[in-house]
């Protein structure tokens, strides 16, 4: 489909089903989720262990084939956690495993298929270990994790900071950089004098944000009809 068929009182109705499965059934399992969170496909999202806390104004992006999984498997004494920070963006496919510490500063977004974890996930030397070692991993506030990108255990990411599609983060990254490859090297500085706007400046004010999308939205859709939605699920024709 090229546009959206549905009248606008239907995707309306779609995005308040969709929040109210996000507090019915994803907010119980987590130890803390800020108000104004979007969640897209939320039966997509797999949460397992904890605890896990995701600040205000995240939004989290599923899809039946590239569910998002945030998961907490700790063999500690007193277990492992992950902290996920305001306005954050989680992509699909995105995979988040903790058996120690994850800590992700606000504004901090991860493209399509990037995997953070904290843990080898088997013994070394010791394969019947099921959690092996774990050292925290801390991602600074607003940095961009590209598509497919692996962070491991240990690593910490700076603030501003580009980690390229396909990269294996295996070391520190510093502030205000682009690292690409594998290990990921730093291959550029960000200029330090242009001003750098983040999802928390674009999110600032929610509500005012949220208004200007649904009177896109209804603009956009004002002409769509029950009869022409039904008929493109049916019969769709080029150029739908």
């Amino acid at each position: 489909m090229r546009r959206d068929h549905r009248p606008y009182i239907l995707k309306r109705l779609d995005q308040g089903f969709q929040q109210w499965y996000a507090d019915y059934f994803l907010r119980p399992q987590l130890e803390y989720l800020g108000e104004g969170c979007t969640f897209m496909k939320p039966w997509d999202v797999e949460v397992f262990g904890g605890p896990i806390s995701i600040g205000a104004c995240t939004h989290v992006i599923a899809t039946p084939d590239k569910r998002v999984r945030l998961t907490v498997w700790s063999t500690l004494e007193g277990g492992g956690r992950m902290d996920i920070g305001k306005y954050c963006l989680l992509c699909p496919g995105v995979r988040i495993s903790a058996g120690r510490e994850i800590v992700i500063g606000d504004s901090v977004m991860m493209a399509q298929g990037a995997f953070i974890t904290d843990s080898d996930w088997h013994g070394v030397y010791d394969r019947s270990l099921s959690v092996g070692e774990s050292i925290p991993v801390h991602i600074g506030r607003n940095a961009w994790i590209g598509d497919s990108a692996i962070v491991t255990k240990g690593v910490a990411i700076g603030e501003n900071s580009i980690i390229g599609a396909g990269a294996v983060v295996v070391r520190d990254i510093p502030p205000n950089v682009i690292a690409v490859g594998n290990p990921a090297a730093v291959v550029r500085e960000l200029d330090p004098d242009r001003p750098m706007k983040t999802r928390g400046d674009w999110l600032a004010d929610p509500k005012e944000l949220a208004a200007q999308f649904a009177e896109i939205d209804h603009d956009r859709m004002k002409n769509n009809t029950w009869l022409d939605w039904l008929r493109s699920l049916i019969h769709p024709v080029k150029g739908d």
